[in-house]
């Protein structure tokens, strides 16, 4: 795009003024040689927007400007949500980060305006999963929290989630009035005291060691067959994906005596994610190192988390030999969790209370049929675990109430089965998955089996999840046009060849969610297809969900590759 001179004009005065107010010395660099060299390209697309603070926080690549994440942003927006929570009696906050460039500094000057507000401030010294942070703000009673991270997203990224006092990532009205004054924070309202003084006030402090512990506790204790995996010799390998994963994860493996092995490559941390392009379990190319090492050891079950260890993939063996593997779908391993957790249940017993399973509502349906066939009941909710956890507060906040929280479970490999952690926790949704190993093992049935099995009484479903990536200044723009499209679309209409039976607008009126930018159509054929803008990166995602009966399964994976090729190839 042409850049013209007002433009120019425009550009220049918000880059002096971010050089004036960024305090990292490499992001200021980045900027006054772009302002030497006239780069104007690269000038505007820094500048000619502000990472805005969202529904949870912010993402965004690393870098100076106010398109960027770096130190500045990051200062801001915690001037901002200062702000808000000065608004409440004895404030706090605890705050941790994950393995990526620039975490622990990005962590560090969050502190330091926290305490530098009068906010009580409790900053982890190492780096420390997402559950483990959500556990901590239930543990510690703080307000809420902090965690610096970008997920699994590509090593350019960072990001900054804010959560709120229950635990979860913060939700209306918190999310909206901290999003308010985060935006409109200038430069010169940023409060910013020594770090040394604001410690010795005690204002700042570290996270007490007890916390982990008390984690590690709870998840040991969370067990529903202890003596199953005490009495196992089963194996298992893991990733860590130069992630946060690493210590909680082998921690609670090895107390348990279970014989676990890491990949060498991936075990420490590091921003840059060296050995894969992507850190995320959900793909092959980054699972690949895990699985040779599980062919190498005869594992039973491959295991890796994403950098913040929030995510959790699997994958388990073809045979009987464990020469080949299969990587499970979030689906699959959402659909066997469920039907371990919740038939588990039935055998022990419910106090009287029902259990409750909550999914996103693009995660397959065959975890409502599991649910509801053994006495449970399954709420659909938006996409976002900070919905989940929204659910589970109403039981916490009810004593009276006929339900108790069993499973939260999203397609994109989130998990959660302990209530005492509002988001998804890799940590010990791994533990809870060599626990169903192990009791399936015990009874001579492998996971695939059983797989097999569930499919085999409740028919046979599989999904599919693409998206399209929108990148620069016009893609906002661009994902508009596109979602407008599909809301001009009526029952009868025609789309990749199929024909429209139903269409349902999430910005519409009594859908039985919150308003959302999400779109689900339903066709005379059978398929359902959910269209969704992410909500912290420049795509939309689209979802195909298709099933058959108990005997479909050959006649719909022989017709799969077609179907899917027709929606990517329209869409």
């Amino acid at each position: 795009m042409e850049i013209s001179e007002n433009m120019k004009k425009e550009v220049l005065e918000k880059a002096k003024a971010y050089v004036e107010s960024e305090k990292n010395s490499s992001f200021r660099s980045e900027v006054e040689n772009a302002i030497k060299a006239e780069a104007w390209d690269d000038l505007f697309d820094r500048f000619y927007t502000s990472l805005a603070f969202g529904t949870a926080g912010m993402r965004g690549v690393i870098g100076g400007g106010t398109n960027r994440i770096n130190t500045f942003m990051v200062r801001k927006v915690t001037q901002g949500l200062a702000n808000y929570l000065k608004s409440i009696d004895n404030p706090s906050c605890v705050i941790a980060y994950d393995s990526r460039n620039y975490s622990s500094e990005f962590a560090r000057s969050a502190a330091i305006v926290l305490a530098s507000n009068g906010v009580r401030t409790y900053l982890y010294d190492t780096l420390h999963p997402v559950p483990m942070l959500s556990f901590a703000v239930r543990h510690l009673k703080t307000t809420s929290g902090i965690v610096v991270t970008a997920s699994h997203n590509p090593s350019k990224y960072n990001g900054y989630k804010v959560y709120w006092s229950d635990g979860g990532q913060v939700t209306p009205p918190h999310d909206i009035e901290i999003a308010k004054l985060a935006n409109a924070v200038r430069a010169e309202d940023i409060k910013d005291d020594d770090e040394a003084s604001l410690r010795e006030k005690g204002i700042l402090t570290s996270v007490p060691e007890e916390v982990d512990q008390a984690y590690y506790a709870m998840v040991k204790a969370s067990l529903r067959r202890p003596e199953i995996i005490e009495s196992s010799t089963v194996k298992v390998a893991y990733t860590p994906l130069h992630g946060t994963g690493n210590i909680p994860v082998r921690t609670m493996l090895k107390d348990l005596g279970i014989d676990v092995e890491v990949v060498k490559e991936q075990e420490l941390p590091d921003g840059n994610f060296p050995t894969v392009k992507l850190p995320n379990p959900e793909s092959a190319e980054a699972m690949s190192r895990a699985i040779e090492l599980g062919k190498k050891i005869k594992a039973d079950i491959v295991l890796g988390t994403d950098p913040d260890a929030d995510r959790l993939g699997i994958a388990i063996p073809k045979n009987s030999e464990k020469s080949e593997y299969q990587l499970l779908t979030g689906n699959q391993i959402a659909t066997l969790l469920a039907d371990y957790l919740i038939v588990t249940s039935l055998e022990m017993g419910r106090g009287g209370k029902t259990p409750l399973v909550v999914k996103s509502l693009v995660t397959t349906d065959l975890v409502k049929k599991i649910a509801e066939k053994n006495g449970g009941v399954c709420k659909d909710v938006l996409t976002g675990f900070k919905y989940i956890a929204e659910q589970m507060e109403r039981i916490d906040e009810n004593p009276e109430s006929d339900k108790y929280f069993l499973f939260g479970c999203e397609e994109s490999y989130g998990f959660l089965t302990v209530n005492e952690v509002h988001d998804k926790d890799a940590v010990s949704s791994a533990v809870a998955a060599v626990e169903m190993m192990c009791y399936y093992a015990s009874k001579g049935i492998s996971l695939q089996q059983r797989l097999d099995a569930i499919y085999a009484s409740y028919g046979y479903s599989t999904e599919v999840v693409f998206s399209r990536d929108y990148e620069g200044a016009s893609g906002k723009e661009k994902m508009a046009s596109i979602m407008a499209g599909f809301r001009a679309m009526k029952k009868g209409d025609t789309l990749v060849g199929r024909t429209i039976e139903s269409i349902e607008d999430l910005l519409g009126e009594n859908t039985g969610f919150p308003k959302a930018d999400v779109i689900i159509i339903r066709f005379v054929s059978g398929e359902k297809l959910v269209v969704r803008p992410s909500g912290t990166e420049p795509k939309i995602k689209y979802y195909i969900f298709l099933s058959e009966g108990p005997d479909g399964r050959k006649a719909l994976e022989t017709r799969l590759d077609t179907i899917v090729a027709d929606f990517k190839s329209a869409l």
